[in-house]
């Protein structure tokens, strides 16, 4: 199969990722915040940690593994709990710093998320969300499967490069935003919202059936 031929699939699965990825989440809030707090480092780990999460699972799906995963709605219920709790630990600690706007300086850089903080975190958020493996593993994994033998892999590839482009795109362009954020007023709106996502997020996942 020739490059031309698989830029097609490789196309549609980029759609297909973006028509995913691109949603107000808890992953997303997290990956906005440190890019408006703008250490380089800090923002390029986790921009590969998410990046090649979402590949190792569209991977897996595209592999046959989402099969397996469903017949194991046990593990899927343990993450959902665990996943639960993490988020609304998270929203409460955003909810905190709302009212403690003197660690929330961009400028100076006080109270900005250390590298093991921020790893710590979103891998947490990731792989304890258990949307993740029936959006990646299970839906990827059988929108890829229907293509060709071929196209199957330039579908997974193009689904693996909206996560690498949106991740990248939001984590090193909110830095665009660092002005805004040098008040500590913008500090507490944007954390009264991931305060709002991340507790929403986890109420619905603690009463999910």
């Amino acid at each position: 199969m020739t490059v031309i031929e698989g830029l097609v699939p490789a196309l549609l699965g980029l759609g297909t990722g973006f028509s995913l990825i691109v949603a107000i989440g808890a992953q997303n809030a997290f990956v906005l915040r440190l890019g408006i707090e703008g250490r380089t480092k800090v923002i390029a780990l986790v921009v590969a940690v998410c990046a090649l999460s979402d590949a190792l699972l569209i991977l897996a799906g595209i592999l046959g593994i989402g099969a397996l995963l469903e017949r194991a709605p046990a593990a899927l219920i343990v993450i959902r709990i665990l996943g639960a709790g993490f988020l609304l630990c998270y929203g409460v600690f955003a909810a905190v710093r709302v009212f403690r706007p003197k660690a929330l300086v961009a400028a100076e850089g006080t109270g900005a998320t250390g590298s093991r903080v921020a790893l710590a975190t979103v891998l947490a958020l990731t792989w304890l969300n258990p949307h993740v493996y029936l959006d990646t593993i299970v839906f990827l994994g059988s929108i890829g499967n229907q293509q060709g033998a071929d196209e199957r892999w330039w579908w997974a590839g193009g689904a693996m490069a909206s996560s690498l482009i949106w991740f990248a795109a939001l984590g090193f362009g909110a830095r665009l935003l660092r002005p805004i954020f040098a008040r500590p007023s913008a500090w507490r709106v944007l954390d009264g919202l991931i305060a709002i996502v991340m507790i929403s997020l986890g109420l619905r996942l603690a009463i999910a059936g």
